[in-house]
């Protein structure tokens, strides 16, 4: 029977939230994110130096893009309202990948926590939205 501490336990190992993986990559602790969306998703806004490989060609190319499988990595799509990190991760599991999470809120929270984002006109932060981030 699974606990409430396994529970938690598991959730923390296996997503991690927008600030947290600012964090890490403040600290030079910086998993390998790949974004799993769409071209134009992608040219629409990523989060810098992520990976784009659509989850349409994930299996093709993640062994060639990052062919160390104890890589840390954190894969995200739209939001809160798109599975397709949740598809990406358990591809990169069944794939031998040990050590994947999917960002929670996906590249809609990091943006509305006011985190830097690139998309055509280059770098570019938004302000924060007050229902996901301080403003003050």
């Amino acid at each position: 029977m699974i606990t409430a501490a396994d529970f938690f336990a598991a959730k923390l190992a296996y997503e991690i939230d927008p600030a947290d993986l600012a964090a890490r990559r403040l600290d030079g602790n910086a998993p390998t994110v790949i974004d799993v969306r769409s071209q134009q998703a992608w040219e629409q806004g990523h989060l810098p130096h992520a990976v784009h490989i659509p989850n349409p060609e994930l299996v093709r190319r993640i062994k060639h893009e990052v062919p160390d499988q104890d890589t840390d990595l954190v894969v995200y799509c739209w939001g809160p309202g798109c599975n397709g990190a949740t598809k990406a991760a358990l591809t990169l599991v069944q794939s031998g990948y040990s050590r994947v999470r999917e960002l929670i809120g996906g590249f809609e929270y990091w943006a509305r926590e006011g985190l830097s984002i690139v998309d055509a006109t280059g770098r570019t932060l938004r302000s924060p939205d007050p229902l996901t981030a301080p403003t003050g």
